[in-house]
């Protein structure tokens, strides 16, 4: 017997009673030992940092990597569903720093201490993991947390540095002077994917002209133009193009070049003296803005050709300070200008650098640009907008510096990373030759080393005495025991003997960018290579990963680049990009805007399945969602209510009925009409589904399952209710209740790893309690009639065009009418009737151009409508009531007109579909009565249970 529904359901209760079923049976557990030694279906979780408490966003990709896990396991595959702790890098080290009160190295090191600094850094990666797994399991995202891996265990650490080893081996890793990415107040370099995980558009910054006077001609300045006005104090050479034709224009009392294309940038209209090539002014001495960048040896200061320069900004001539931009050091390199620093690590001006010392660089723009001024050699001033790159985590402004690092050579695997990259299917397929492929083919060499404290140590030892270079891969070569810490500063102090000159060799104070360490998850999560060989080959590559668009130059750039530098493959198969989640306005979440979404929040008021369904339906995969209440209301209502209502029609009536879904099944041929097309909706809605979500794609199949639900709702149950609600258990009752049933089961097995709370609970109660987890998903099973589908699809086309029509014609479908005539051919009887029921009309043809409805309406036809109207009320009455569907009534009334003439005639129909047992006119004592108006009529209703 199925179990009693309520209609009124609270689908967060539902979930949060299901959370606890699932816990007392095991659910999870169990789904996975039924699949044990089935194949493997290979998923790997990103790791989160478990430093900070989950977010709506952390919902979007956690539905789709649920998803695929359950579909998959359904369909006979053993998934595993590993879980994962990102423990390293900036973000664990900031979020210390701000509960320390504390900012930047000095004070770390200083007033913290390394030890007691990285010893609060492992205690805060466990800070929320208990929020995390309670998160993961309200949103029914099923992952071992039990057997999870971290990524600072001495054995993930190992398996990081055997990687690094095996590139060391290839001659991949080399230590070079280069201009990078760098946060002054995280005193550390970025690597290019980290760069491009931190921008800000709409940036105010300065855009200055500055004069660079001529030494031989000191009424003639060659006009250069930078937004970095702290660099100018640093400029060593101007550079121009061979190529580019420059003019010298007269201003006044004085003398400009510059680029004939950049004439709109001066101040009048100008005044041509002379034309030149960008050649012509090569070796040009000009006069140092300041005297801090004069070489003690060698020539600087003076006019340089370059194969950078451009016209499309600026003035045609690039200000080159050579220890802040990648062009200035390579240009500066190559011509053997000398060059050092002004700035320190700290982003402020060094001590010799006296008008500016010790102010930061953002600082000491607006102070350059006075100064520049008062002396005459600021042509003109302004502010622009534009987009500009900050610390991916503390979001300081990031500049361009020169230092010592460490890198990979990915640069010499270009080919072999975009071959690679071909041979993935990304979805969006875009992705893969846009963002990924743009990214790919401007790669640039990996610069892997941090000058921080909490991190994946380098393991590369350096002899004192001869610069001998070592690298380790284990704790065993250092002596060290498996489980020892290997963080710093521990393995600061652990020293080598140099095999060369038997000289003392100490490690490099860098730690490993995090994203080395979480790019490396395939192998290090098995502690590959020193145990589990045969579970990572088994377990390499991965069939599917999903994170957001930003991780194509995160996670999806340092798992394909470390695999193909090791592998010489991808470590993954098949990836799902996904947009971000944003505001109703499309704007970004913040605690400022005051539009931060709280997912428990989220959870309480809709229910988890709610917000995965709209993330599955709303937008294609790619693009952002706009996440609100309203949203996600909609999609309750739209959706899991009208689903729950025909759940709950289909248990009212089966348990009135003592429904037995095990009886003998009624051949489909000897089915109505309405149940054949269901059936075929039903065959075409599995192969969809599953055709859809093995190439990866979750939006389609589920839109599908919401538009056959849709249909299930608002055709077949609708047209079908008489079937239901008659007195007689015939063959047709029988077979709608199968179809029903088939339908109700089915779309219950499709929807489990889309909304798996409300799919479990529909499926227990039509499966004697059986977990729709540990069932097989949907297959077709042949009920496909492609011909009754079309010709349903034909009714349903000439009932929205009756419709249409009735309402022209301002008659409720409520008042019959005579007849219709429909353009195209004529269909079978049984789609006629359907056709005849829905418009209300005694009769259908066909062969018109276009739709004909009569619309006399006769006496008979009138009090026809009335009765149906009269029903209506009584309806109304009912549920307001209270009553239940299958309770028998006892009806009263009180009208005079027509409205008697009508009941009289149609008592009979009345009562049958009021559960009327007697309607008799007059007002009697006991009967719930209300007054009300029909047609301009008065009517007094009365009912109480028979």
């Amino acid at each position: 017997m199925f179990e009693k529904v309520d209609q009124r359901v609270s689908f967060p209760e539902l979930e949060t009673q299901l959370m606890a079923k699932w816990k007392e049976e095991n659910t999870f557990q169990r789904s996975l030992e039924l699949r044990q030694g089935r194949p493997r279906f290979v998923f790997y979780e990103g790791p989160p940092t478990a430093n900070g408490k989950p977010a709506t966003h952390h919902i979007l990709a956690r539905a789709f990597k649920d998803l695929f896990g359950r579909y998959k396991t359904m369909k006979g595959f053993y998934v595993e569903r590993k879980a994962g702790w990102d423990t390293h890098g900036l973000p664990v080290e900031i979020e210390v720093e701000k509960k320390l009160n504390i900012s930047g190295k000095f004070a770390i090191e200083n007033e913290i201490g390394v030890e007691r600094f990285n010893e609060l850094c492992r205690q805060s990666v466990y800070e929320y993991v208990d929020e995390w797994r309670a998160f993961s399991e309200r949103m029914a995202f099923w992952q071992d947390y039990d057997n999870a891996y971290w990524t600072l265990t001495s054995e993930y650490i190992q398996s990081v540095w055997w990687a690094l080893s095996e590139m060391w081996k290839q001659n991949l890793v080399y230590k070079g002077f280069r201009v990078a990415p760098y946060c002054s107040r995280c005193a550390t370099p970025l690597s290019s994917h980290e760069l491009s995980q931190g921008y800000r558009d709409n940036v105010p910054d300065p855009s200055v002209y500055v004069r660079f006077r001529l030494k031989d001609q000191p009424d003639t300045s060659i006009l250069a133009w930078t937004t970095t006005p702290w660099t100018l104090p640093g400029n060593v050479a101007l550079a121009v193009g061979d190529d580019v034709d420059y003019i010298k224009v007269k201003e006044g009392d004085e003398f400009l070049i510059l680029a004939e294309a950049r004439l709109a940038v001066l101040k009048e209209p100008p005044n041509v003296v002379e034309r030149m090539q960008g050649r012509d002014l090569v070796g040009l001495e000009y006069e140092p803005l300041y005297p801090y960048s004069v070489p003690e040896q060698g020539k600087a200061h003076y006019v340089v050709d370059a194969d950078f320069v451009s016209t499309d900004e600026g003035t045609g001539v690039v200000h080159t300070s050579a220890l802040y931009g990648v062009d200035d050091l390579r240009l500066c390199q190559e011509k053997g200008i000398p060059f050092k620093h002004t700035v320190g690590l700290d982003g402020k001006f060094l001590p010799y650098v006296e008008k500016f010392a010790g102010l930061h660089v953002k600082e000491a723009d607006p102070v350059i640009t006075d100064d520049l001024r008062a002396r005459g050699l600021l042509y003109k001033a302004e502010t622009i907008l534009h987009t500009y790159p900050e610390c991916w985590r503390c979001k300081t402004p990031l500049i361009y510096y020169a230092l010592d690092a460490w890198y990979i050579r990915t640069t010499e695997r270009k080919a072999e990373l975009i071959a690679n990259n071909s041979a993935t299917n990304w979805v969006p397929a875009h992705i893969k030759t846009g963002r990924m492929g743009d990214w790919l083919e401007n790669n640039i060499d990996w610069q892997f080393s941090r000058t921080r404290y909490w991190g994946t140590p380098v393991p590369i030892w350096i002899c004192e005495q001869c610069a001998e270079q070592r690298i380790v891969s284990s704790a065993k070569e250092l002596g060290l025991g498996e489980d020892a810490d290997l963080h710093r500063p521990y393995i600061d102090a652990v020293t080598l003997r140099c095999e060369k000159c038997e000289g003392v060799m100490r490690r490099v104070p860098e730690v490993l960018d995090t994203w080395f360490d979480s790019g490396s998850m395939p192998f290090a999560q098995r502690g590959y290579p020193r145990k589990d060989i045969e579970l990572f080959e088994e377990t390499f590559p991965a069939e599917f990963i999903s994170e957001a668009i930003d991780q194509t130059r995160g996670w999806f750039y340092t798992l394909l680049a470390i695999s193909t530098l090791l592998f010489k493959q991808n470590s993954y198969r098949n990836v799902i990009c996904l947009g971000h989640v944003v505001d109703p306005a499309g704007k970004k979440a913040s605690k400022s805007r005051g539009n931060v979404l709280d997912p428990n929040y989220l959870f309480d008021t809709f229910g988890s399945d709610a917000v995965r369904w709209y993330f599955y339906t709303s937008t294609q995969v790619g693009e952002n969602y706009r996440t609100g209440d309203a949203a996600l209301r909609e999609t309750v209502q739209q959706f899991f209510i009208p689903l729950w209502n025909c759940f709950s029609f289909f248990v009212t009536y089966a348990r009135l009925d003592r429904f037995d879904p095990t009886r003998e099944q009624v051949p489909l041929a000897q089915r109505h009409v309405l149940d054949r097309w269901l059936m075929s909706r039903l065959n075409n809605l599995v192969a969809s589904v599953n055709t859809g979500l093995d190439s990866y794609d979750a939006v389609e199949p589920a839109r599908r399952i919401q538009r056959f639900v849709d249909d299930l709702s608002n055709w077949y149950i609708r047209r079908s209710r008489r079937r239901f609600w008659k007195s007689q258990s015939d063959v047709d009752k029988l077979a709608a209740y199968q179809t029903l049933y088939e339908a109700l089961r089915t779309v219950a097995g499709l929807m489990a790893p889309f909304a798996p709370f409300t799919a479990d609970a529909i499926h227990r109660n039509l499966c004697d309690g059986r977990s729709v987890h540990l069932a097989d998903f949907p297959e077709t099973v042949g009920a496909e009639d492609a011909e009754v589908e079309a010709q349903m699809a034909r009714a349903r086309q000439g009932v929205e065009a009756g419709l249409a029509a009735r309402d022209a014609a301002r008659l409720k479908v409520r008042q019959p009418l005579a007849s219709i005539t429909l353009p195209g051919d004529e269909l079978p009887e049984e789609i006629v009737a359907i056709i005849r029921d829905e418009l209300n009309v005694k009769n259908v043809t066909f062969g018109a151009a276009e739709v004909r409805l009569d619309t006399e309406i006769t006496e008979p036809l009138k009090l026809e409508g009335l009765a149906r109207e009269i029903v209506r009320v009584i309806q109304d009455r009912r549920k307001r009531l209270g009553f239940n569907v299958e309770d028998r009534i006892d009806t009263r009334y009180d009208a005079d007109g027509m409205l008697v003439r009508a009941i009289e005639r149609h008592a009979d129909y009345i009562k049958s579909e009021t559960l009327s047992v007697t309607l008799k006119l007059g007002r009697e004592h006991g009967f719930e009565g209300e007054q009300g108006m029909i047609e301009g009529e008065q009517i007094w209703i009365g009912l109480k249970r028979s």
